[in-house]
């Protein structure tokens, strides 16, 4: 025993006294071994400079990639496995390009770059509501579940064993024993804290659940990067939901902690209801390790709605692609803007061309709005978070903070004409690390839509100035400086 705790303080000792020769090693990996932003190569060596083991051990956890392509290649064969389908929808959409209304010509570009780049396919036939409230959201899906007929493909990253899903669940194992397939994917870093044997029990009762990216200890989640962000809901591919709201009490304003959550919610009827169902299918085909892309019935049953009309695409990003696709998709529509801009983000942690971009803007004369949360549910973040929409304040943009609760919603609002709204943060985490997927809308009068709930949001909101920016007292802004530092990481 005695010479085994020598050996083991030999090796400590031995690692300490290396240290430099360590943390040299750890930067070759990391400046060498990894295609990085260089702001975001320079924030990992400072803090393997000042606290080299723990930051080595932080680096681990979250910020190493160096197995993203061998973790992703099955799905990344999922994803051409359905190039032949995206190929026919391009080369339809070419042949078919004049049904479309003459407002999509503003986003031309836009449309054939998502077109292109991701098969992101266009369709007009498509009903829309908007969802801001929890419980409207959640009782509108109950009853869509309810008239299930041959399919239910939910998936959402943070799914909680509570009253919510309890609802929910209840309609899922009625549906399944009445024979409708029923399949609930989950994130394992968002569902961490869920029991396994929770899952075994919907299993149990004809429910097929899948586990995205699961810990490789159970409940000892080493991964925090590369989760699946994604909440989609498909019933029978007439139905589809896309936005913000996970499934929880918090959700419904039954956590005290955040009081009302403000969010936002696309019930979608049409043609862009198959973009979701393709989405989900590449999932589950990678977390289930099952390829659904077999099992045609599974891509019929499209029916057009005949309200709005609306135009839009479904795209999606994650680490698996080398396009960030929503992230340009806000960039060209900021670029784009003549008259105004709207944005909500619980997380506003831009790249330099977004963050250029939106100044730009507003020394242009554009109206540039920006909605944040009051309060923290990330704090680092939530500092970077302010940091960044000071520098929007003094460029003249108009900041504010919503008072009333917790803002969860994710999109951007140009000129009244067209919306991208969905599961993807304004941070650079959504934009290259999550799997995200958002809804790009080309509508004038859902777009205005979107505007006046904003401008509703704003009566419970307070103004940053930049008086009130400036007056921020001193331990505030190192917060905000050490989190701004941080930015690239988290």
């Amino acid at each position: 025993m005695g010479n085994a705790w020598e050996v083991f303080r030999t090796a400590v000792a031995f690692f300490f006294d290396h240290m430099l020769v360590w943390n040299m090693i750890f930067a070759i990996i990391i400046v060498f071994f990894q295609r990085r932003n260089p702001k975001s190569v320079w924030a990992w060596l400072l803090l393997l400079y000042f606290i080299p083991v723990a930051g080595f051990v932080f680096y681990l956890l979250i910020g190493q990639d160096m197995h993203k392509r061998r973790m992703f290649r099955v799905k990344e064969v999922e994803d051409h496995l359905s190039e032949a389908i995206r190929q026919q929808e391009h080369q339809l959409e070419r042949l078919d390009e004049e049904r479309f209304d003459t407002q999509i010509r503003d986003y031309r570009d836009l449309v054939m770059y998502n077109l292109e780049s991701y098969g992101a396919m266009l369709t007009n036939d498509n009903d829309i509501d908007i969802f801001t409230d929890g419980e409207e959201k959640f009782e509108a899906l109950i009853e869509d579940l309810k008239s299930a007929e041959h399919f239910i493909h939910i998936q959402y990253y943070i799914i909680r064993n509570d009253v919510v899903f309890e609802r929910i669940s209840e309609v899922l194992k009625e549906k399944a024993a009445q024979g409708v397939d029923v399949r609930v994917m989950f994130d394992a870093m968002g569902c961490r804290k869920v029991n396994h044997r929770f899952w075994k029990e919907l299993n149990a009762r004809g429910i097929q659940t899948a586990e995205f990216f699961p810990a490789i200890l159970r409940r000892l989640q080493l991964r925090i990067n590369y989760r699946n962000h994604r909440k989609i809901v498909v019933i029978d591919n007439r139905i589809g939901y896309v936005g913000g709201f996970n499934i929880g009490a918090e959700y419904v304003d039954l956590d005290p902690k955040f009081g009302h959550w403000r969010d936002t919610h696309l019930r979608i009827r049409g043609s862009a209801v198959m973009g979701l169902q393709l989405r989900f299918v590449l999932d589950w085909n990678y977390a289930a390790k099952e390829n659904l892309l077999q099992c045609p019935k599974l891509f019929e049953g499209i029916r057009p709605g005949n309200r709005d009309h609306c135009e839009m695409q479904i795209i999606s990003s994650g680490p698996d692609n080398t396009t960030e696709m929503i992230r340009d998709n806000y960039l060209r529509l900021i670029s784009r803007a003549e008259e105004s801009i709207y944005i909500q983000t619980p997380y506003f942690i831009p790249d330099e061309s977004i963050l250029n971009a939106l100044k730009i803007a507003v020394r242009s004369g554009i109206r540039v709005n920006i909605m944040i949360p009051c309060m923290p549910d990330h704090p680092f973040i939530y500092w970077a978070t302010y940091s960044y929409v000071g520098d929007l304040v003094m460029a003249g943009a108009r900041c504010y903070t919503y008072d009333k609760g917790f803002l969860h919603s994710k999109g951007v609002i140009v000129d009244g004409k067209a919306f991208c709204y969905g599961t993807a943060n304004m941070d650079i985490r959504s934009f290259a690390l999550n799997f995200e997927v958002n809804a790009v809308v080309y509508n004038r009068s859902k777009a205005q839509e979107m505007i006046r709930i904003f401008q509703e949001d704003v009566k419970d909101c307070t103004l940053i100035t930049r008086d009130y920016y400036l007056s921020r007292n001193l331990w505030i802004r190192v917060r905000e400086q050490v989190c701004r530092l941080l930015s690239p990481l988290l």
